[in-house]
């Protein structure tokens, strides 16, 4: 029997489809087949050889050494899109922030609080130190546009919004979930010369959008822009944001990663990271997590890793044979040289690679015996196999 150990509280709903599928949930597992994770930090942790892989009940994967989970031929997997509903929400929530100063009225009213029967004739004479502009007929640049920045595009169409969107990584299936009255931004300049709003919906990556908002891109925006980042706090430069707001460059900036610099800034809007933060999307992400460790475990599917191929194959035939590989010349040679000399035949394959790693699926017509997980995995760049 599988078992799958949990770092965090995860919904009961995501345990119960291990538990239908008889994997045991063991929290105290010193040597668990899987790991269940949502916000835990486990760059410092070591992984016994046993573990399969890593389900992370959310988008970011941040807190997970996926690197040297490749490494060690241990999957990584997310949840993208299981969150997306709560996080657009809190788009729009944060579009109006952005515009009305809604926090700076409610702060003013309370601090006059004491005031009695005054209160409604100074609500009256302050209320103009607190208007904002209205986002119908704003143009809106939406930066990523995946499973939630497609909703965020579609939504703020249906507000009386115009739409931007850049996205060079723009897949197939996200194309089609997304208005055609979306322009599409073919450079982020696009993005930044025509919108009096911007969202960030897209990953950090060190090398590639490691505070791709700096001054060189404020420079380049409308003054008075208005900036949302909800994806993740490393995209924007904070010294340089803080300039740009001292210069009216951004007239506000919502954000759910504070930090020191921003967490009292002034025209900072600071949330505590509650962009997935509703039970709804608490329960869709332990879903998918649990049902992705029951693909991976009990039949070898790989769906939605952020570190190895995504495979998947239905099964058929007696056996199936997974093998985590590096991404050379010949394993396939290797591996059906090896298989034909045990008399076995091959009914089903299919093998796809991810960078410098690859993945293997081979179904047979015969029961295959422990033998030829060992003589496979005596190839120098075979990582891990097993037989299911």
């Amino acid at each position: 029997m599988f078992k799958v150990k949990s770092l965090n509280k995860i919904s009961p709903l995501g345990l119960d489809i291990l538990k239908e599928n008889a994997i045991e949930i063991d929290d105290e597992a010193s040597t668990p087949d899987a790991i269940l994770v949502r916000s835990a930090k486990m760059h410092e942790m070591e992984f016994d050889e046993k573990l399969l892989c890593i389900a992370r009940a959310g988008a970011g994967t941040n807190n997970i050494p996926s690197d040297r989970c490749a490494e060690k031929g241990i999957v990584v997997f997310n949840t993208p899109g299981a969150n997306a509903e709560a996080v657009k929400e809190l788009v729009i929530c944060a579009l109006l922030m952005a515009s009305r100063d809604i926090f700076g009225g409610v702060e003013w009213v309370r601090s006059i609080a004491d005031k009695g029967d005054e209160i409604p004739a100074m609500v009256e004479k302050g209320k103009s130190s607190f208007i904002g502009p209205e986002i119908a007929g704003k143009t809106l640049g939406v930066v990523g546009l995946g499973a939630i920045g497609a909703k965020i595009a579609n939504t703020a169409l249906e507000l009386g919004m115009k739409v931007y969107g850049y996205d060079p990584y723009l897949s197939v299936d996200a194309a089609w979930k997304l208005s055609s009255q979306v322009k599409h931004a073919t450079d982020i300049d696009t993005i930044y010369s025509n919108c009096d709003y911007i969202t960030l919906h897209l990953p950090h990556i060190k090398e590639q959008t490691h505070h791709m908002l700096d001054k060189d891109a404020f420079a380049k925006m409308k003054d008075g822009v208005r900036i949302i980042n909800l994806a993740r706090g490393e995209l924007v430069c904070d010294d340089d944001l803080m300039d740009a707001i001292d210069s009216t460059k951004v007239a506000r900036y919502v954000t759910d990663f504070p930090n020191a610099k921003t967490a009292n800034a002034p025209n900072v809007i600071p949330m505590p990271h509650i962009g997935a933060s509703t039970p709804e999307s608490e329960e869709k992400c332990a879903v998918m997590a649990a049902r992705q460790t029951v693909e991976y475990l009990l039949h070898g599917n790989i769906i939605n890793s952020v570190n190895l191929p995504c495979v998947s194959l239905d099964r058929m035939g007696e056996s199936r044979i997974c093998i985590i590989h590096k991404n050379v010349p010949r394993m396939l040679n290797h591996f059906l040289d090896l298989i034909g000399k045990e008399n076995i035949n091959v009914a089903h394959m299919i093998n796809k690679h991810r960078g410098d790693y690859a993945y293997t699926i081979i179904d047979t017509d015969t029961k295959v015996n422990g033998n030829i997980t060992g003589t496979i995995g005596a190839l120098e760049d075979v990582i891990r196999v097993r037989v299911l």
